[in-house]
């Protein structure tokens, strides 16, 4: 596959019990690919991805792949172990999916031979795209452009997720993947083939807009701007899921170390979600 279009970074629906409930994630799978997703991300940060085990990662991506007919789905796979990671892409491939997302190592901060010796080895696991995610926010590694050029000529190493606003710049040997909402629509102006996003789950239909009408889009991106706000007011995924639960979506609250968001931060989100009438969307 080459990694295009909306792409939506789906969150994990959990249970009162805080389990994973298939039920939900199923209904989630077909609201969303009916409503301008592409395709799906699964198990990525945004859904809880440190706070799965890999049983339930390997059951979420094989949902994704009964559910998801020809829509793409690819599989967040990337941990701080090499090792774990190559694991983790071996299961995903087993279970069918069409591509990996691997955040770069996070917390142990591996030098430059160290990011591409990790990407190596889990592209040699597999015959899947590899999408690189840099993320530096979150992963304090940042990768420059040319290390990320450079990981391009590495076989199956296909696409960069670029989660951060600096240098965002199209990559030689990469298609380019907004990370953030906020830089879809400078990611598309720049040749960038789509978005790995938060905000789909909410206003697909109207961010598949911005690549079917690219003379609306920064129109439609102006228009997004205060939901795109609403989704950061704190840690992602928090503000999704509630906004998520608000438009009605039995998606569960977050699992520990995140919680559920303040009275004051779950107004921010109510009053953005009222401004595009998605309260009443089920």
């Amino acid at each position: 596959m080459t990694p295009g279009g909306i792409l939506t970074a789906m969150v994990t629906p959990f249970d009162a019990l805080g389990e994973l409930d298939e039920g939900a994630t199923a209904r989630l799978i077909h609201h969303l690919l009916e409503n301008g997703s592409d395709g799906l991300v699964v198990a990525g940060s945004t859904g809880e991805a440190a706070t799965l085990t890999d049983e339930e990662k390997l059951r979420l991506w094989e949902l994704a792949v009964a559910e998801s007919g020809d829509a793409p789905v690819i599989a967040g796979t990337g941990t701080y172990d090499t090792r774990h990671t190559v694991e983790l892409t071996e299961a995903a491939a087993g279970a069918g999916v069409d591509a990996v997302l691997v955040v770069t190592p996070y917390y142990v901060k591996p030098n430059r031979r160290g990011l591409l010796a990790h990407y190596a080895a889990v592209a040699a696991a597999t015959d899947l795209p590899v999408i690189v995610y840099n993320i530096p926010a979150r992963t304090a590694v940042d990768m420059p452009n040319d290390l990320l050029a450079e990981l391009g000529q590495i076989e199956n190493v296909t696409a960069v997720k670029q989660a951060r606003y600096e240098q965002l710049e199209p990559i030689d040997g990469l298609d380019l993947l907004a990370g953030n909402d906020d830089t879809l629509a400078r990611v598309l102006d720049i040749g960038g083939t789509g978005g790995i996003l938060v905000a789909s789950q909410l206003v697909g239909t109207e961010m598949r807009r911005m690549i079917d009408e690219p003379e609306r889009r920064a129109e439609i991106h102006d228009s997004l701007t205060d939901l795109f706000e609403a989704l950061a007011v704190t840690t992602n995924p928090i503000p999704v899921k509630a906004a998520m639960a608000m438009a009605g979506h039995d998606v569960g609250a977050p699992r520990l170390p995140l919680v559920e968001p303040s009275d004051e931060e779950g107004a921010v989100i109510r009053a953005a979600l009222e401004r595009h009438g998605l309260l009443a969307r089920v």
